[in-house]
């Protein structure tokens, strides 16, 4: 079922602080997949605020959205994102429907919009969708919480074309081996002529698709799958498809599927979520699950057409869960924990060594730009933070949303976009 909404504020629209049009540098760049323009989560954004009102950053705009963990994209002065209509604070009752829309970047008002059926799985944590979309060649690709593979024109909101992974290929409706079923967070990562993801089921852990029309360019795999997107990264001058996997990391051919090599680690439950991160100068590969696996770095070694890999530490009480994490220089960033609070840590990539821990936060994702990383707090607190080695500097904090935030912000020149269960805000955090 498709319909579209007229680009014009209705009365359920709430519109704040548009008294003045967005600065040129607000809509420079793009933010058109997971991650960001690089996939991870850093964009240049000069000009920057060094700390915020005690009001906190300007609102440019907020409107009612709905339920959903699915991250914004930003291109061409538009917004996309997916939601499932909610009750109050984004809780019971839900709709078995999800929902694409695309939005003004500069208004936040509706361009157009596409719902389609969607049964509710285990919402109590927080309804799906959970995806985010990926805007590549002209297309935009979602993901719903049942598998629902939808490709639109991203101007138009037409259809182009659809799969369901599991009635068309067979896939598991659910992760096999976890307790919580939410339904899925596949997210599609673009390569050459095709999208990667892991679907699942013999032979066909991963499968590369057609951007065109969906046609199966090659699958591969026979190991449990997770929520995690694809990687790629470039060992010894071959590209590697990088696949966190429910027990482990595998690297893959993005060409042919071909599996190049593999590293057990067993989350237990099958609940991975991020990309492995990849330093090209150390050939270290760090991974992170929450709950029970904790983290791992390993070494990729080349050797002729092969690639071994070497276990370089392995710290189970380092956990960062669903959330991402940030590698500045050689450290990772992020929060650690697994309850209402957590452990802002820095991290060694290559050591393991922690550098430093401080409390005060509660588990946050993060976008890094202009030497300063911003912290969507799950409590709803948006902070603003500089990172080293050294220690933290607290800059700015301000309460945003009301109820549980797992959404990753996304950052265009000085615009944040952020999203809690119940709305969607642009807020401009340039410097005055």
């Amino acid at each position: 079922m498709r319909h579209s909404r007229p680009a014009l504020l209705t009365a359920s629209f709430l519109l704040v602080s548009l008294a003045s049009p967005l600065t040129a540098g607000a809509q420079e760049g793009a933010w058109r997949q997971w991650g960001g323009p690089r996939g991870d989560f850093m964009v240049e954004s000069p000009g920057l605020a060094e700390t915020w009102p005690e009001t906190g950053p300007p609102k440019l705009w907020s409107r009612p959205l709905g339920a959903g963990h699915t991250s914004i994209l930003v291109a061409d002065g538009r917004l996309f994102t997916m939601y499932r209509e909610s009750g109050a604070g984004g809780g019971e009752p839900w709709t078995p429907s999800e929902s694409v829309i695309a939005m003004d970047a500069t208004s936040g008002d509706t361009l157009w919009e596409y719902s389609y059926a969607s049964k509710n799985q285990d919402f109590d944590q927080g309804a799906g969708p959970h995806a985010t979309p990926l805007l590549t060649d002209g297309r935009l690709f979602t993901m719903g919480s049942n598998k629902e593979l939808h490709v639109f024109n991203p101007e138009t909101g037409e259809l182009l074309w659809s799969k369901n992974l599991i009635t068309d290929f067979g896939s598991p409706p659910l992760l096999i081996r976890s307790m919580i079923k939410p339904g899925s967070g596949i997210t599609p990562i673009p390569y050459k002529d095709t999208i990667l993801l892991q679907v699942g089921g013999p032979g066909q852990s991963v499968m590369a698709l057609r951007q065109r029309d969906g046609e199966v360019a090659w699958k591969s795999g026979s190991f449990l799958v997770s929520h995690a997107p694809v990687g790629l990264i470039t060992v010894a001058g071959r590209q590697h498809a990088v696949v966190f996997a429910g027990q482990g990391v595998f690297g893959m051919d993005p060409d042919t599927g071909e599996v190049l090599w593999g590293h057990a680690h067993d989350a237990g439950n099958d609940f991975n979520f991020q990309i492995p991160i990849y330093d090209d100068a150390t050939g270290v590969l760090f991974f992170s699950s929450g709950y029970i696996g904790g983290s791992q770095a390993i070494r990729l070694v080349p050797d002729g057409d092969l690639v071994h890999t070497e276990l370089l530490w392995d710290d189970r009480q380092l956990r960062f869960t669903f959330l991402n994490v940030l590698k500045i220089g050689d450290f990772i960033y992020g929060t650690n924990g697994q309850g209402a609070t957590a452990i802002l840590t820095a991290t060694h990539m290559e050591s393991g060594e922690t550098a430093w821990r401080e409390r005060g936060f509660s588990r946050a994702s993060m976008v890094y730009g202009d030497g300063k990383a911003i912290l969507m707090e799950e409590d709803g607190d948006l902070s603003l933070v500089r990172l080293s080695p050294n220690g933290l500097e607290a800059l700015a904090t301000t309460p945003l949303f009301a109820t549980r935030t797992w959404t990753v912000p996304t950052l265009v020149g000085t615009t944040l976009y952020a999203r809690d269960r119940e709305r969607i805000v642009a807020l401009d955090l340039g410097a005055r």
